[in-house]
């Protein structure tokens, strides 16, 4: 039976390969993000022009909705001493105080599903200490602590997860993958020896927001290659 997904930043990279696989599976899919071009020629989905760091109330026109990914995040790797108080609260806004009012927003919404889903995106960098991510590995830390708070809050009716990756080739990570030579060392640093695609992290998602897994809530998935549980000699 086709389900109601809102998949916020669906545009583009792992949201916008989120948005097909459940379009293609035939669900309908509400994206809310700044631009619609790349998602207008998918059957099955409705745009809404939404800014995650705006104002503007998120308005979904809906009886309820079975699903939401909340999928916006940030990038900003420099070291700590050059930092400023506005990294911080740039990074915590866009990646935790986002998600809250997204799903403060949809949350009367999603209890009047039989059953629901949340999935949000963290990273490898909460649990594996990184240099230079202290700005977003700080942000997303309070996303995966939101969780875990959420699933414990919202259980048995919302099941509430978390993907951790490593790095994804997304338009997002474009500056640190610019070049071959840039990919290729970046692959070595992981047990399987490539860096990440959107597939891989839109396949955990659809995942987590289908019945397929009804019994897993709480958790923070790591999906990285190994990143985070094995060290290459």
């Amino acid at each position: 039976m086709p389900k109601n997904y809102l998949i916020v930043g669906g545009s583009s990279g792992i949201g916008l390969a989120l948005t097909r696989q459940l379009a293609t599976a035939g669900h309908d899919v509400y994206v809310a993000s700044r631009t619609a071009e790349s998602v207008q020629s998918i059957q099955g989905v409705e745009h809404i022009t939404f800014d995650a760091l705006g104002t503007d109330p998120l308005t979904l026109d809906l009886e309820h909705l079975d699903g939401l990914a909340y999928c916006p995040g940030s990038i900003n790797l420099k070291p700590f001493h050059r930092l400023k108080t506005e990294d911080f609260l740039a990074d915590f806004q866009l990646n935790a105080l986002g998600a809250v009012s997204v799903i403060q927003q949809c949350l009367p919404l999603l209890k009047k599903a039989d059953h629901a889903s949340i999935v949000l995106f963290s990273t490898v960098a909460v649990q594996q200490g990184m240099s230079f991510h202290a700005s977003i590995a700080m942000a997303k830390g309070a996303l995966e602590g939101l969780t875990r708070s959420l699933a414990a809050e919202l259980a048995p009716k919302i099941r509430v997860n978390c993907l951790a990756p490593s790095i994804v080739n997304t338009p997002l990570a474009g500056r640190l993958l610019s070049t071959e030579d840039k990919i290729e060392a970046s692959a070595k640093r992981h047990a399987l020896q490539r860096v990440g695609d959107s597939e891989d992290l839109a396949n955990a998602g659809t995942y987590l927001l289908s019945e397929a897994s009804s019994w897993v809530t709480g958790q923070i998935l790591a999906i990285d290659g190994g990143m985070s549980s094995v060290k290459m000699l």
